[in-house]
């Protein structure tokens, strides 16, 4: 980099927000350019193949909602590192926080010598997950590891063993979160023996199966009652918008019906927001949405903007089933992380972030509902704020089969990205294509988006 490096805390925030990447799309070289390849060459004779990328650009700067690779070319990235830069790349507040926190402290280990920056996140999380009841928190490193301190802690708390999720579910890939998620490739083949004890139960998936709420759940619940049994379950970890599955919405009533059944059975029912929580959909939490307060909600990628972080939160005498030293990890609730979140905190109230999330909703949803009136191939339009999908189905199957068009998103993705737009695939098929900008994505920006989809579109005839 040949950037003059200016110490951030030296510089005005509105100085700092406007000296970084222009927020446009420009490309000046083949995509990836020259030195991306070079790198791509060094890459590959030293990282696992294991390892692949959507997109083998190597990005120098980011910021706001584009990513500036080593050639020059701009992007405007709806993907946010799945959900990661949420409250944009490098904010002021964050960036001011955590170098302010690296001075000062950068390591001690939470559970030998304390920290309040730990404790400061913890209260924030209490304040601002689902429920008005006592909560608890424990941090960690990813999203993953969530999820395995919260099935740890349902486990303790109900003396059971058994865990249950939906079909079309991602939890990561770890040995139990790999067993956890519906589809094996790419996360789990030839990774095995898988963590046992788990049992993937049918969800609610309007476009496809056409029940209500209350139908569907009554369908979850009877494969829990006659294939698990509610007396050796010890918890229902629920994304309340499927992240990898497709960014599925469950239908009205699901999610509340569920969570009925499982307080009367001493289930602990968990909110898996690594993906749709901290702002994300318009609401700190997903689960506001529909009108559903788990008992232990997961937190991760937003809510650092980037640095790793991740926590379990619920009620408190869930949450206090552990015995002391039960619970930790050598870097879970970093201060220099810990600092970053409450920025984001901060950030999200200070700039209204949470609105800005419904205005890329209604934005991007009135546009892609025109490209639908152009393009029988999207079949079905959903999500939350800045959490959208659209599933694409073979030409004139829409209203009939519904057949999976994974090569239609391939195609788009590989058209955008050569035109400046970084989306990416999900869902079971493969055939859903979704978005997930940061909440500092403009309405001219998604309208520049909406162009090159809709040439992308155009191209597949």
């Amino acid at each position: 980099m040949t950037d003059t490096w200016i110490p951030v805390e030296s510089v005005p925030a509105e100085s700092a927000e406007s000296a970084t990447v222009p927020q446009e799309r420009r490309i000046v070289t083949a995509v990836p350019g020259p030195r991306s390849q070079e790198l791509q060459a060094r890459r590959t004779a030293v990282v696992s193949a294991g390892v692949s990328s959507v997109l083998p650009v190597y990005i120098e700067r980011a910021h706001g909602a584009v990513l500036e690779d080593v050639d020059g070319n701009r992007f405007l990235d709806f993907g946010a590192g799945i959900g990661v830069t949420t409250a944009g790349h490098t904010p002021a507040r964050v960036v001011e926080a955590a170098a302010a926190q690296s001075r000062d402290v950068l390591h001690t280990l939470f559970t030998i010598t304390p920290y309040e920056e730990y404790v400061h996140v913890a209260e924030l999380l209490a304040a601002h997950t689902p429920g008005d009841f006592a909560k608890k928190s424990v941090l960690v490193n990813s999203g993953a590891e969530a999820v395995e301190n919260g099935v740890k802690i349902a486990r303790k708390h109900t003396g059971r063993r058994a865990v249950a999720v939906l079909d079309h579910a991602y939890h990561g890939r770890t040995n139990l979160t790999m067993a956890m998620n519906y589809k094996a490739m790419p996360y789990a083949t030839g990774f095995g023996p898988l963590a046992g004890d788990v049992y993937h139960a049918p969800s609610s998936y309007p476009y496809r199966d056409g029940l209500t709420g209350e139908e569907a759940a009554a369908r979850t619940i009877g494969y829990l009652d006659k294939v698990v049994g509610a007396s050796d379950l010890a918890c229902l970890v629920v994304e309340p918008i499927q992240g990898e599955g497709g960014f599925m919405v469950y239908a009205d009533g699901y999610l509340p019906s569920l969570q009925g059944w499982c307080t009367a059975n001493g289930v602990v029912m968990i909110a898996d927001e690594i993906q749709s929580g901290m702002a994300r959909t318009g609401a700190y939490y997903a689960s506001e949405h529909f009108g559903w307060t788990p008992d232990l909600v997961l937190t991760a990628k937003g809510i650092a903007a980037g640095f790793p972080l991740a926590a379990v939160t619920g009620r408190a005498e869930i949450m206090d089933a552990s015995h002391p030293g039960g619970l930790g990890g050598t870097f879970g609730g970093n201060p220099v992380a810990c600092a970053a979140a409450v920025a984001v905190f901060e950030t999200i109230e200070e700039e209204g972030l949470l609105a800005e999330a419904r205005r890329i909703e209604a934005t991007l949803t009135a546009g892609l509902e025109r490209l639908r009136a152009k393009y029988d191939v999207i079949g079905d339009i959903r999500g939350r704020g800045a959490m959208i999908a659209i599933e694409l189905v073979e030409p004139g199957t829409a209203e009939t089969t519904k057949a999976p068009n994974a090569g239609a998103v391939s195609a788009i993705v590989a058209h955008a990205a050569q035109q400046g737009v970084l989306f990416l695939s999900a869902g079971t098929w493969g055939n859903v294509l979704r978005f997930l900008p940061s909440l500092r994505m403009t309405d001219e920006l998604i309208e520049d988006a909406l162009g090159v989809l809709d040439d992308a579109f155009a191209a597949l005839d």
